[in-house]
């Protein structure tokens, strides 16, 4: 613990390193991570998904807290192995005690099992199957497989997307925990655009997905404004940023909080929860462009592939006003930019990233004025910066998450510094 300490002090005066000092700290103690499951009286929450888990991960650790439990989380999104291990050394004293009630944790899925093996998760929730990382995945029910094996390993409960084409075909019979489903209502999904962009089913005979009963399920949007029906009772919610992608993430939210509290889950304390909730790590956070709170400001907008991106076109309220649009070799493959319908925008200010021109080239392709189209990101924000302001007092940048981090970091925000609407 003291050398993983030392290690994430060293790693934040140089600016970065997230992820090492969880990975040094597990090669000195291979045992220590096992440590962390006994320690919480609420047990271990596992979040899993292609899309939304940091969000949701956050979503169900704020609602825990208006509770009044105290939450250990991973709230930048550092959901490996050693990225779980990160956020244990700053909260954790030296001898590896964590003074929380609950542990709520994002988890890459390729490191489910693996982490539920050491864990031993009392609650998994697996929030939708999506076209992504296919360079590392390679196919989409691969990850479902994965996602669904991970969830046999929960103790006290397994919540699923019933939404989701490959998750609702979930085995119960398998599973040594019961199984609770979340969702949007029909009607809602087919008003969106693009519905909730889940992968469809190929293996099994049936494309789409098996209407289970929701134990959560929101059946009202209004821009921020929604309401999900839990356990049968109506719940208004607000959150904190727009979009039906969020809306499902809420209902999976308060499914996971009421299996968690059981008996002690109360809808008013969620609801305040929610109300006091700032937008989750770099998604939708709204952030002073030039260190001046009163002036411009910047809404970010975090994608990672073609669902995710596609969900976020849907929720604008019209074209930006100003946009910056920026991805970088952490996509290794943007071929699926060729998927993603961009009649949400009628122009871009500037496009930034190592694969700008990659990017650049498709906007082409779409029809869509560009104004400069600069790799650096320092130099992008610095154009941005020159610019007049805006009759919104609000720069809109669309960022994949190396980017989004580089980016709050030039606007003077550092990791853990959240900002709020």
């Amino acid at each position: 613990m003291a050398a993983g300490k030392l290690a994430r002090f060293a790693t934040r005066l140089r600016g970065g390193g997230s992820a090492f000092p969880g990975y040094l700290t597990n090669r000195l103690s291979p045992s220590l991570l096992p440590t962390l499951a006994g320690q919480f009286d609420h047990g271990v929450v596992f979040v899993l998904g292609s899309n939304g888990k940091t969000t949701t991960t956050h979503m169900v650790s704020e609602v825990l807290r208006a509770h009044g439990l105290t939450v250990f989380t991973n709230p930048t999104g550092a959901n490996l192995p050693q990225g779980v291990t990160s956020a244990l050394l700053a909260d954790a004293t030296l001898t590896g005690r964590v003074r929380a009630d609950v542990a709520v944790l994002e988890v890459d899925e390729g490191y489910a099992s693996e982490l539920a093996d050491l864990l031993s998760p009392s609650v998994i929730l697996s929030l939708n199957v999506q076209v992504d990382q296919l360079y590392r995945f390679y196919e989409t029910e691969r990850v479902a497989d994965m996602m669904l094996e991970a969830s046999t390993r929960a103790t006290h409960h397994v919540v699923i997307n019933r939404d989701d084409p490959y998750l609702s075909k979930v085995d119960a019979s398998r599973m040594i925990a019961p199984v609770s489903f979340f969702g949007v209502a029909p009607e809602i999904v087919a008003e969106s655009a693009h519905g909730l962009a889940n992968a469809t089913d190929t293996r099994s005979g049936e494309a789409g997905a098996i209407a289970h009963p929701a134990f959560a399920e929101v059946v009202a949007v209004a821009g921020r404004e929604i309401t999900v029906t839990v356990d049968g009772s109506a719940v208004p919610i607000t959150l904190p940023a727009k979009g039906l992608h969020y809306a499902a993430d809420a209902a999976a939210a308060l499914t996971v909080a009421a299996r968690v509290l059981g008996a002690g889950f109360d809808a008013a304390s969620a609801g305040r929860g929610f109300a006091n909730m700032a937008p989750a790590y770099g998604r939708g956070e709204v952030i002073p462009l030039r260190n001046d709170a009163q002036g411009e400001q910047v809404e970010f907008v975090m994608f990672k592939n073609a669902p995710s991106m596609q969900m976020n076109l849907d929720a604008l309220d019209g074209a930006p006003e100003r946009l910056l649009l920026a991805i970088d070799e952490g996509t290794p493959d943007v071929s699926w930019l060729y998927d993603v319908d961009l009649d949400g925008i009628d122009h871009v200010d500037v496009v930034t990233g190592e694969k700008a021109y990659q990017l650049a080239l498709r906007l082409e392709h779409a029809g869509i004025p560009m104004g400069l189209v600069e790799p650096d990101m320092e130099k992008a924000v610095a154009y941005m910066r020159s610019l007049p302001d805006t009759t919104t007092g609000r720069q809109t940048w669309f960022v994949n998450y190396e980017l989004m981090m580089i980016g709050r970091r030039i606007l003077g925000h550092g990791d853990q510094e959240v900002a709020r609407r």
